[in-house]
């Protein structure tokens, strides 16, 4: 199909296309598809082919009638580029060979630094040359190193309790009778036998593209969409505005024998703006986050004169990322404060290359602004409404939000891996911008989160900033956490640092039995450099265990009333 739909998009003339397919299976190879080189954010930068590429139209509509795409190899199936209305409705996506390799653990030893794995064939690609595992092998394309490994339960399809990521590279993989596979490699930590042991790749490579991707759009709606795999993310929006995502699936096919749905996020926006809803949705199996709301901070690297600086983008996956624009405000956060300061509007933005723009603005820059300091974008922040949504049985965590505009979190079902809920502002690695002001998390039903090896909690609020930055200032303010319900084996519910004005009311947290305790000296609710907490009518069903955990800072403005079991 990817021919008839390129010379259709070809040939069709205006600032309109409004596509209808009728129901039934579709099949796009890369072959034909339109190449151009793309600077996709948290994904591999390069040369994709893309199938549906709308890059000439400001307004696109698809009426999918549940027709399922079947994408084969290294696509990439939808780009909107500068569209100001898109709306697609009901489509299936899927791979006919995923990205991944999969495996039954039937033996481990330790001792000796091997694990026996007894690979799926039906419906992935993979072989053994060499002593090494190459997959997927589709088009001439494989990784060089199983990569980012992860154990699932064979019957649950979700992360193993207590899992750890695994960064693979054997130095041998064997070929032993019986179609088994020794991977002669030392671990930390090795997955239990009988687990589902899932490879995506080396980091580098193993983010090709997303499902969707918007960007410099508006007005989108996505409903009745669901995508079973991908190569990347599964909806991407990048300095869009005014997005929907409704009715709409990341899932396994009933019946699949994979365990993975995308390879990364099911949901992230970065740098969008105006509202965003994602509402009775359902999102399984990524090895990602649920979603991730942020902006970007980048690094200045040269004041060049009163109002101009250089500055550079400084994770390799933001590399080409368009940090601001003219007419775009601009804070300036200067060290060793994490405080937005002064904003000032943008004249001019000077693209050197991939790292590296020279901003122009039409104001002087402020005193004492220099090497190191980072920039936030104040004009593109969203609202961000989640609503009716069920997160599950995935990596890493349900939402990850940094938005200081509001943001309203309601009525969904999380089970995490990770923290269930994360604010993280970072001005080191990530550099996502930025931090919360205005968060409503309530009448939600937690259960089963936190079971990832290391250390989380159903809600968890931790900057991360550089060494240059003041570790103790506050960072993240009024957050409500209220009348959720919370089903949790462990003890950690509620991890703050440098937060002012954090309200914990009205919650019921039942302590299960369902899995062995990962933690179990850990506090229900730990608060460091925190001010204005407040803990009321609170309920937790449960053994005894140490309760709260404040250091003093938190401890002298810390209200803690009408609470029981506790």
């Amino acid at each position: 199909m990817t021919p008839i739909i390129r010379s259709i998009i070809d040939k069709s003339s205006g600032s309109a296309i409004h596509l209808i397919f009728e129901k039934g299976v579709y099949k796009f190879l890369p072959d034909y598809a339109t190449g151009k080189y793309l600077e996709i954010t948290n994904h591999g930068n390069g040369y994709k082919k893309i199938i549906f590429n709308f890059d000439k139209f400001r307004s696109v509509i698809i009426e999918g009638n549940n027709a399922e795409f079947i994408f084969h190899g290294q696509a990439m199936p939808f780009l909107f580029d500068g569209c100001e209305n898109a709306v697609v409705k009901n489509l299936i996506i899927d791979w006919d060979i995923p990205f991944n390799f999969l495996g039954e653990v039937v033996a481990v030893n330790e001792k000796e630094g091997w694990r026996d794995i007894k690979p799926m064939k039906e419906g992935f690609s993979w072989r053994v040359r060499n002593g090494r595992l190459e997959f997927p092998n589709v088009d001439g394309f494989h990784y060089t190193v199983p990569g980012s490994t992860l154990a699932f339960d064979a019957n649950g399809k979700r992360p193993v309790h207590g899992a750890w990521d695994i960064e693979s590279d054997p130095t041998l993989v064997e070929q032993l009778p019986d179609g088994i596979l020794r991977f002669h490699e030392k671990l930390k930590r090795y997955p239990p036998v009988g687990s589902l042991l899932d490879s995506k790749g080396d980091r580098e490579h193993d983010r090709y593209a997303p499902a969707f991707d918007f960007r410099n759009s508006s007005n989108i709606e996505l409903n009745g969409i669901v995508i079973h795999h991908a190569l990347g993310m599964g909806f991407l929006f990048e300095r869009s505005q005014q997005i929907k995502i409704i009715n709409s699936g990341i899932y396994l096919r009933q019946g699949s024998n994979r365990v993975v749905s995308t390879t990364a996020d099911a949901t992230h926006f970065c740098n969008c703006k105006g509202s965003i809803l994602i509402e009775n949705c359902r999102f399984e199996n990524m090895l990602d986050d649920g979603t991730n709301v942020h902006g970007t901070y980048v690094e200045v690297d040269e004041v060049i004169n009163k109002n101009t600086l250089r500055y550079k983008l400084k994770h390799f996956e933001q590399m080409g990322f368009l940090f601001a624009d003219a007419s775009d405000e601009v804070w300036f956060i200067m060290q060793p404060s994490p405080q937005r300061g002064v904003a000032a509007v943008v004249e001019k933005v000077k693209k050197i290359n991939e790292e590296y723009a020279e901003i122009v603005f039409k104001s002087a820059l402020p005193d004492g602004l220099r090497k190191g300091d980072i920039l936030e974008n104040k004009t593109w922040n969203p609202e961000f409404t989640m609503r009716g949504c069920t997160i599950k049985n995935h990596r890493a965590r349900n939402i990850v939000l940094k938005t200081p505009l509001r943001t309203v979190i309601e009525n969904n079902f999380f089970s995490s891996m990770m923290s269930s809920v994360f604010l993280r502002g970072e001005s080191f690695f990530w550099y996502e911008s930025g931090a919360v002001n205005d968060v409503l998390i309530r009448n939600n039903k937690f259960e089963y989160c936190a079971y990832s090896g290391a250390e989380h909690a159903v809600l968890n609020i931790t900057p991360r900033l550089g060494k240059t930055f003041d570790q103790e200032a506050i960072f993240d303010r009024n957050i409500r956490f209220e009348d959720n319900i919370i089903r949790t084996f462990d003890n950690r519910i509620v991890m703050a640092d440098r937060v002012d004005g954090l309200i914990i009311k009205g919650n019921t947290i039942v302590k299960t039995n369902e899995a062995q305790q990962l933690y179990p000296n850990a506090p229900l609710f730990e608060f460091k450099n925190c001010s204005n907490i407040v803990l009321e009518k609170n309920s937790y069903i449960g053994n005894k265990i140490t309760s709260i955990k404040a250091d003093e800072k938190s401890s002298k403005t810390l209200i803690n009333k009408q609470n029981k079991g506790f």
